[in-house]
């Protein structure tokens, strides 16, 4: 294990585990295959990833963070501006397509992260 990528406890930092959607235990593999999809080990610390299930839990908050952002900035665009539902449309929904996308992986390794850290993995 590399010691620059380890906090204090000798652990990755679980917000760099999940942002740069590293292994959790060495911070130095990559932790997907493809979009979403785990490796089933990792490639420098040999972690096996087999026992990584984190269900809905990243689904459920993205809807939370990103329809929390969406409906805040919707409404305050609509009291301010008034703009008509066709602008509406092409303003929020590729924001939301984008952000749901965008922060999926970054959860779903951030739980991959905790399940590590909390001996779930």
């Amino acid at each position: 294990m590399s010691g620059k990528h380890l906090g204090r406890d000798g652990l990755v930092p679980l917000w760099k585990a999940g942002i740069t959607c590293r292994c959790p235990r060495c911070g130095t593999g990559r932790l997907f295959s493809d979009y979403l999809i785990a490796r089933q080990s990792c490639a420098d610390c040999d972690l096996d990833y087999a026992a990584v299930d984190t269900g809905d839990g990243p689904a459920v908050f993205i809807i939370l963070i990103v329809g929390f952002a969406v409906v805040g900035a919707a409404l305050a665009v609509e009291v301010i501006f008034q703009p008509s539902y066709w602008l509406h449309l092409v303003l929020w929904l590729p924001m939301i397509l984008g952000l749901s996308l965008g922060l999926l992986p970054l959860l779903k390794a951030t739980l991959i992260a905790l399940s590590y850290r909390y001996k779930r993995l």
